[in-house]
């Protein structure tokens, strides 16, 4: 046969198994949004151990390890953890090729933030129900959707009978929420590829660079007394004021040149606090407050220097204030620290990807995507920066329902990024 003609009837084929598989694959997906896999919790091993048993029976051949946790995250280079996990685990699936092919990961992440107040859900926070044509509850969107989309388009080549001669693995990692633990042990355990589509809630666009994002705690120190004589104490909710006032300036210098990349974002790199901590007792003057926030890193800036723009604009609040230069705030970085990451300016991922994508949706009137830079970390900059996979993100939900009450996903982008993805590998691994 023609190896033109040869390519379309596979494609037909391989598109002809997601339709029949698309059932059982929102399924797949509701069953995973139903495990509360929040980050830390045992949950996150639970849906971990449900996902390499997914893999094993789909044929798959499974990389299922315990991951030293400790050991890994006494590196210098560790991106760090903002929960206490006693064990984690990391998974690898892998569709054979002869060998002389390229290889394809699609990688996503098992774990969950918090629901948040559960007042603000309309109904249970993991219940994965499939209702006007979404997918429901946390996780939903971001990313387990994806993540199950990435798994149906290998299992789509494997039930059309199609051989490959690249490699095509679905990696399944934990601890992304808070630092990329699972992509880190992934990488530490020797698995590489030629390309890698993580697939983050993009809204069906090609989002090929993320900013990144570093976590940090700041401690105010005042000094207590009775509440009936507040001006013989210092009140540290009042010495924060100023310090609050500094970061707000700091984030607004630092959003006077943007990538032009993420110009379609109010804020490309923002800085916010995320969780303040003061006093114990309503009638005496508070002594110590614990803000705890996250720094935008730019596409392409140093950490370190993102940083000590943080420390340097603490610093100068400390100074403008009697009772802080003597009490200056403690900066401490820990946490997640998310440096920014870009796919390499050689590489012809987005265009590969956009060429599946326009083969996935004609016959469904879906947009031509969009190609942008996001303001959030991911572990996009470890495959790129510390795997030299080029990697982009590509995949079903708006990110902004992403950590929100009533999270959910469509049912039809899911079976979109399962075609588009099958057609990707078709592409880059090859027809044996």
């Amino acid at each position: 046969m023609d190896p033109d003609a040869r390519l379309a009837t596979t494609r037909a084929a391989v598109l002809d198994q997601i339709e029949r598989l698309t059932d059982a694959m929102v399924a797949e997906a509701s069953t995973l949004v139903r495990v509360p896999s929040i980050s830390g919790t045992d949950a996150e091993n639970d849906a971990q151990q449900h996902m390499a048993a997914v893999l094993g029976d789909g044929g798959l051949d499974v990389d299922h390890w315990s991951i030293d946790v400790a050991a890994l995250s006494a590196r210098d280079d560790f991106p760090g953890m903002e929960v206490d996990r006693r064990e984690a685990w990391g998974l690898v699936g892998r569709l054979p090729g002869t060998g002389d092919g390229a290889t394809l990961m699609l990688n996503g992440h098992i774990d969950v933030v918090p629901i948040g107040d559960p007042d603000a859900w309309g109904g249970p926070a993991f219940t994965g129900d499939v209702r006007d044509g979404r997918l429901w509850g946390r996780g939903a969107c971001d990313m387990k959707a994806g993540l199950v989309a990435a798994h149906w388009a290998v299992q789509a080549i494997r039930a059309s009978g199609v051989r490959l001669r690249g490699d095509v693995l679905v990696a399944s990692v934990q601890g992304e929420e808070d630092g990329g633990l699972g992509t880190y042990a992934t990488l530490d355990r020797g698995w590489r590829a030629d390309a890698c589509v993580i697939a983050e809630p993009t809204d069906l666009d090609i989002v090929p660079a993320n900013a990144g994002a570093l976590t940090f705690r700041l401690r105010v120190r005042g000094h207590a007394t009775h509440a009936s004589r507040r001006l013989d104490g210092v009140s540290v909710i009042e010495k924060f004021w100023p310090v609050w006032k500094a970061l707000q300036r700091l984030e607004a210098e630092r959003h006077l040149v943007v990538d032009p990349t993420a110009s379609r974002w109010s804020l490309a790199h923002p800085l916010s606090i995320g969780t303040i901590r003061a006093g114990d007792w309503a009638s005496s003057v508070p002594d110590l407050l614990v803000a705890e926030g996250r720094l935008g890193v730019a596409l392409g800036e140093p950490v370190e220097h993102a940083r000590a723009e943080l420390e340097h604009a603490v610093a100068e609040a400390c100074g403008a204030d009697a009772w802080l230069r003597d009490h200056p705030v403690e900066v401490e970085w820990w946490g997640g620290q998310f440096a920014s990451g870009r796919l390499p300016a050689e590489s012809d991922l987005v265009e590969r990807v956009g060429t599946a994508h326009a083969s996935a949706t004609t016959s469904t009137g879906v947009r031509t995507p969009e190609v942008w830079s996001a303001p959030y970390g991911s572990d996009l900059r470890l495959l790129v920066n510390q795997g030299g996979i080029p990697t982009l993100q590509y995949g079903p939900g708006d990110a902004m329902l992403a950590h929100a009450p009533d999270e959910s996903v469509p049912v039809g982008d899911i079976a979109i990024t399962a075609r588009t993805l099958a057609l990707l590998a078709l592409d880059i691994c090859g027809l044996a």
